[in-house]
């Protein structure tokens, strides 16, 4: 999936993302990149809202497992079951969230093991960046079932 097909799908069927003003920078098997400006998600300290910096990487950790899953012809539902953020400094800029598999080694098992069983657990981590310095880590655990 190129950049701007992802894109266009998060617009049109996540409306956040277009309040947000989200962008896809890159989408590659192994990583993928999100980038939000300070202006739409701005707080009351002229920083990036929590809520907005959680979702970003949310989304990322989402797009990564999604055309990942999308790659490998499989049909699903893909839900977050459980997710933590660590807000390291303030971001003062736009921002970008970076997604990469927690344990890539584990992708071909967790395929396999969601064709057997319809379902499987799949973990993600992102780092949240502000000119180039990381301002954030999140953890994922995200759901998929097989799409019936």
């Amino acid at each position: 999936m190129q950049t701007q097909e992802l894109e266009l799908y998060l617009h049109r069927h996540i409306p956040l993302t277009q309040a947000m003003q989200v962008t896809v920078l890159s989408v590659e098997p192994d990583q993928l990149i999100l980038q939000a400006p300070l202006a739409p998600n701005i707080n009351p300290h002229q920083t990036a809202f929590g809520g907005s910096v959680v979702t970003l990487a949310t989304l990322a950790a989402w797009c990564l497992l999604y055309t990942r899953l999308e790659l490998e012809g499989i049909a699903n539902h893909l839900v977050i079951r459980r997710s933590t953020l660590d807000y390291e400094q303030p971001i003062a800029g736009d921002f970008k969230a970076i997604a990469r598999l927690a344990v890539p080694e584990q992708w071909g098992q967790t395929v396999e093991l969601l064709k057997q069983r319809g379902k499987a657990k799949l973990p993600v981590l992102c780092v949240l960046e502000y000119q180039g310095q990381i301002t954030g880590r999140f953890q994922g655990e995200f759901v998929a079932k097989l799409a019936v």
